[in-house]
């Protein structure tokens, strides 16, 4: 019996980027001492305060099934405050809840791409990204945003890949894995773009609440692109909730109504009890989320002293998200290279540039989600490793 070439070949017919995570989760099995800095996942877990509402709205009852699209509340807190952050009027109709943002990142691309279409994403992307489109019959098609403009997509590159007709365009900021948060200046060329090819533009923003530097855009709120932008969120990062699985899609009413039907064939709603929660922690208020991303932002601070003492590994614009993207080339090695070699050598894992595609290649990613002590001693260490490959 076969499957279809659709499942199997979500994957391209290649790895999907997560070897050395694998490779080291492998090692830790066995008892190794390994210091990790791969996956985006806090060293915090979810407040207590949020976890007691769940568990309140738990033993309350609220275990059933729950409204397709998200209970109301929810989606009215998700609405004010995408309202209040956009200046771009919101009601819940305009709302649906997913569980989590990679289910939000499947049904936008649903909504927006027939099977055979071709979908547009910049690389480097999130891992998921080209498996995502390939999971409902598109075509994913890079377009490279390179080193030498500060991973900054630039509107021509994107404007060519879209001359072959491209149906839809996804793109990330603040960034994962690079760090950059997208100027005003690329956000204006990326709607433009849109606009001019027809497209259907897909923004993840769930890191929206760690900008460490100049301010998070949301194209949605740039002229003529509300009725054409699908806003995905989520409160993985902005309240370390990632088991949870909350997230949303922000669009047009008719949009929203049609992925109402799609949720219905799908994943039948988030539970109840998790949406209480995820309504709880959101009206706490911006201190919170402050609170959950500031050990990223210490972190960065840390990371630039240290990384201003050499002159071997270079930083990335580091303007948001809990990641770091080095610049390794000096050293010869591919970032897949480099990472197996210190994961080998000095049992640290991070990501290497080539697992978010070919623009980051030479670089790794480094994930800011341990203690800062422990931080700051495997950068140091990552360092030196460097400098002893460059002969530095």
């Amino acid at each position: 019996m076969k499957i279809s070439h659709r499942v199997a070949n979500i994957n391209g017919g290649g790895s999907d980027g997560w070897d050395v995570f694998l490779k080291a989760r492998g090692m830790i099995a066995e008892g190794v001492a390994v210091t990790e800095l791969t996956i985006g996942e806090h060293d915090i877990r979810t407040a207590a305060p949020i976890l007691q509402e769940m568990h309140r709205s738990a033993m309350g009852g609220h275990t059933g099934y729950a409204m397709v699209p998200g209970i109301n509340t929810l989606r009215d807190t998700v609405a004010a405050r995408v309202q209040a952050r956009t200046g771009v009027p919101t009601t819940r109709d305009n709302v649906i809840i997913t569980p989590g943002g990679q289910a939000a990142l499947f049904a936008a691309h649903s909504v927006a791409c027939d099977p055979g279409d071709t979908a547009l994403y910049i690389d480097p992307y999130y891992a998921t990204y080209p498996g995502t489109i390939r999971a409902v019959s598109a075509v994913p098609q890079s377009v490279p945003a390179h080193a030498e403009n500060a991973f900054q997509p630039r509107a021509a590159d994107i404007a060519q890949a879209a001359e072959q007709g491209a149906k839809s365009l996804l793109v990330n900021s603040p960034n994962n894995p690079t760090g950059v948060v997208y100027s005003r200046e690329t956000l204006d060329g990326i709607a433009q773009v849109c606009k001019a090819h027809d497209l259907w533009l897909i923004s993840d923003e769930v890191y929206d609440t760690q900008v460490w530097t100049g301010d998070h855009l949301s194209p949605r709120a740039l002229p003529g692109m509300a009725d054409r932008t699908l806003v995905v969120g989520s409160m993985s990062k902005s309240h370390a909730m990632t088991g949870s699985r909350c997230g949303w899609i922000v669009g047009p009413q008719d949009v929203i109504a049609n992925l109402v039907n799609l949720a219905t064939n799908t994943t039948y709603g988030v539970p109840g009890y998790i949406q209480d929660a995820a309504n709880f922690a959101l009206n706490q208020g911006p201190q919170v989320e402050a609170e959950v991303s500031e050990p990223f932002r210490r972190r960065r601070e840390k990371a630039m002293a240290v990384l201003a003492k050499q002159n071997t590994v270079s930083l990335v614009p580091a303007q948001g998200a809990m990641y770091l993207m080095l610049d390794i080339r000096a050293t010869g090695l591919s970032g897949d290279d480099f990472a197996n070699d210190l994961l080998d050598t000095h049992h640290i894992a991070v990501m290497p540039g080539e697992s978010f595609g070919q623009a980051a290649a030479g670089h790794i990613r480094v994930a800011m989600t341990i203690d800062d002590d422990r931080f700051i001693a495997a950068l140091e260490t990552l360092c030196d490793f460097a400098a002893g490959l460059a002969g530095k």
